[in-house]
């Protein structure tokens, strides 16, 4: 059942966690300690995810087996007493409960852009953790918990982290290195406070200023573009109505992706193109064609699921990215190309780990012409799909990356593909 031509771009994905290991435990030795010197009462929704826990007893017994399976050798988030960083579920609850009023603070040596993860890392990564995660009562009231962070993440509050501090600040001088071109590419005025973002969400979700991103070959239907500031994963082509998904191979399964919408069956032995947003990134999305939005909808699902066939994965999602396409949390947008020899084509916006949050910006009927914006991702959302029906020609444009190369990302509003005869 495994999709008969696909092409693999072996880059290192996403960098919401940081690729040394060793600093993501040096910020979580800091986050326990922290939380274990607070006497901070719970959140309600902490409260509840902890009573979930206790009450439930397939829920209880999984959340007690995924600390007891995490190896007992090193390196696996052990202290000098030998003992795991996050040591039980009710320590697991009480690190949740700090982040809750928390935002992310820039970290030029690895960006810990997934605190909840962070926290998650080890224990989703054992027998037990992967079933707690699939589990719908887990993942309804993890949506709760993210909504309640979001709240925080949209408030005056956040704004702590936008300031000049030269290491952790979003405007020090860390920060504007790796993004160099802040000011002259997003609305922002530097002699307010905090730049103009009344939020840390309204800083992630910044606006281009006009022109910063022009649409390529704006008049030329054959050539589409990039829908995110993203850089390629993974080309499938021929890809299966249904597959196994959870190999390690992670085939892509249509069916399961599109959640057997009445238009799922237009693409089996369809090609789909993945890429992935790095925290730096512009996170607004662009629609790749002209066209009319016949569907668009969110679907429900998982959190922190990862693939079983992987393993360890320290990265947590991130290198599970394909096999999430078919159940986390995302939004689903049906949009008919004006070229015929496209056609209907799908764009899959997917959640990972916390950033789930997707916002669709536009409504079913409406026109959209290419590099039009049509939705967002409010600190969520860190991959997405291009899927296109069997029949359809194109040759995809990577800007000059060679697999075994580091991605880097490609401009929104860029030439991602062209139709080919």
């Amino acid at each position: 059942m495994q999709s008969l031509k696909e092409e693999h771009i072996p880059y290192r994905v996403a960098e919401w966690l940081p690729s040394d290991h060793a600093h993501l435990e040096r910020w979580l030795d800091g986050m326990i300690q922290k939380t274990d010197a607070s006497s901070r009462a719970l959140h309600p929704v902490i409260a509840d995810f902890q009573e979930l826990i206790e009450s439930d007893p397939e829920v209880f017994m999984l959340f007690n087996q995924m600390f007891e399976q995490v190896p007992k050798r090193a390196p696996y988030h052990k202290d000098p007493t030998g003992k795991p960083q996050v040591r039980d579920y009710r320590h697991m609850v009480k690190l949740l409960n700090t982040i809750m009023v928390q935002a992310p603070e820039y970290d030029q040596t690895g960006l810990v852009g997934c605190p909840i993860n962070t926290i998650f890392d080890w224990p989703m990564g054992t027998a037990a953790g992967m079933a707690a995660f699939l589990n719908p009562r887990v993942n309804a009231q993890l949506k709760k918990v993210l909504n309640a962070w979001a709240q925080f993440l949209r408030s005056s509050d956040s704004t702590y982290v936008l300031n000049d501090d030269p290491r952790k600040g979003w405007f020090g001088a860390d920060a504007l290195r790796a993004m160099p071109n802040f000011e002259r590419e997003f609305a922002c005025d530097p002699r307010e406070p905090h730049w103009g973002f009344r939020s840390w969400d309204d800083y992630f979700t910044r606006r281009l200023r006009e022109g910063a991103r022009p649409v390529a070959d704006p008049g030329n239907d054959r050539v589409l573009v990039n829908a995110c500031e993203s850089a390629p994963y993974r080309i499938a082509r021929d890809v299966q109505y249904r597959d196994r998904f959870w190999i390690k191979s992670q085939p892509y399964s249509i069916a399961h992706m599109l959640a057997h919408d009445t238009l799922a069956p237009l693409f089996s032995g369809a090609t789909v193109y993945q890429a992935y947003l790095s925290p730096l990134c512009y996170h607004r999305w662009h629609s790749p064609v002209s066209g009319t939005v016949k569907k668009a909808y969110l679907l429900e699902g998982t959190y922190f699921a990862e693939a079983a066939s992987h393993g360890f994965d320290p990265a947590g999602p991130n290198d599970s990215q394909a096999y999430i396409t078919e159940l986390a949390t995302r939004a689903v947008m049906f949009i008919e190309a004006d070229n015929p020899d496209i056609g209907l084509m799908c764009f899959l916006a997917v959640g990972m780990a916390e950033v789930s949050t997707c916002e669709m910006t536009v409504y079913v009927g409406q026109h959209v012409n290419k590099g039009d914006p049509i939705g967002v991702f409010h600190y969520g959302g860190s991959t997405h799909c291009l899927i296109f029906r069997p029949g359809v020609r194109l040759e995809f444009d990577h800007h000059g990356q060679k697999p075994g190369l580091h991605a880097q990302p490609i401009a929104v509003n860029a030439r991602i593909a062209r139709l080919v005869k």
